[in-house]
């Protein structure tokens, strides 16, 4: 899939720099970025859409000891 974005230009001279240094595509750098971090960024807005979700009381939550007893229970 191709994709297009616009960097800050200190950013750009960065990955330019990079990719001249080490014969590597920008292409290739991106995408190892993408790649990394997307699931770090899954992880935080996803976290922080269950938390608000719980804050307006429309996800359910269990206790920890309410946990544990229904796994007593299910063995």
């Amino acid at each position: 899939m191709a994709t297009s974005i616009r960097l800050a230009p200190e950013t750009e001279k960065r990955l330019d720099s990079l990719a001249a240094k080490t014969g590597r595509s920008k292409a290739y750098y991106l995408r190892q970025l993408i790649e990394q971090g997307i699931e770090k960024m899954e992880d935080y807005y996803l976290a922080a859409d269950t938390l608000e979700r719980i804050r307006k009381r429309q996800e359910q939550i269990h206790s920890a000891d309410a946990v544990r007893k229904s796994l007593e229970r299910d063995c």
